[in-house]
């Protein structure tokens, strides 16, 4: 699943999954019947990925726990991760000595159709901006692909001047078409396959999957739009 043991690990990648990795077979797992047939392997099950947002949720507090912090968890495939890491914060500064104060706000970016990329991202919903002004704003994505969605976001949000951006994101996809963007917090580095569960969805579906998941292509062509 991860590295060889004689390579130097760099924990900004975050767990990182090979290409060659074949992933667990579905029947090692529970998962919802109407989605048999669907999918190819679980890439990462949902105990994983718990615990790896913990450990996340350490690394965050441990470099930006010293002030308040506005999270802006980016819908719909960001829920769960939002969620969990939030829960987590909140675990680690209840037993600090500083309370750390933390709000969420949600915004909906829509770049991709079927499993294909859009090329372009679209805003939907979400507060006035605005309010992220002098503020010290964590960003909370699902999956960073080739960066453009995110840098394009990260723009956008520059121009209402936050004190200071950080992006978490829950995988990345090691991609050819990589503009060079890395979050500050990665949970896996994963190759680049379309990965559905644990809020990741396929044109809506999948969202009720734990673990993470790869679709198979009898997947794509039921579900697709």
């Amino acid at each position: 699943m991860a590295r060889s043991s004689d390579e130097a690990p760099d924990y900004g990648r975050g767990v990182v999954i090979l290409d060659n990795w074949p992933g667990y077979d579905l029947n090692l797992f529970t998962y919802p019947q109407h989605y048999y047939g669907d999918l190819d392997s679980v890439l990462i099950p949902h105990g994983i990925i718990v615990d790896r947002i913990e450990r996340l949720a350490k690394d965050i507090m441990k470099d930006i726990g010293n002030c308040d912090i506005m999270v802006l968890c980016v819908l719909k495939g960001g829920y769960k991760f939002c969620a969990d890491l939030v829960e987590h914060l909140k675990n680690i500064s209840r037993n600090s000595d500083r309370f750390v104060s933390m709000k969420v706000d949600f915004i909906r970016l829509k770049s991709y159709k079927n499993d294909q990329s859009m090329g372009e991202m679209q805003i939907i919903g979400g507060e006035d901006l605005s309010t992220l002004a002098g503020k010290n704003v964590l960003i909370v994505e699902d999956v960073v692909g080739t960066g453009r969605t995110m840098t394009a976001l990260l723009g956008n949000i520059r121009n209402y001047k936050p004190n200071m951006i950080k992006v978490a994101s829950l995988l990345v996809k090691r991609t050819s078409r990589c503009d060079g963007f890395r979050p500050d917090y990665v949970g896996f580095e994963i190759p680049n396959v379309f990965v559905v569960g644990y809020a990741l969805d396929y044109n809506e579906y999948f969202r009720d999957l734990n673990h993470i998941c790869v679709i198979n292509e009898h997947g794509k062509e039921k579900y697709r739009v």
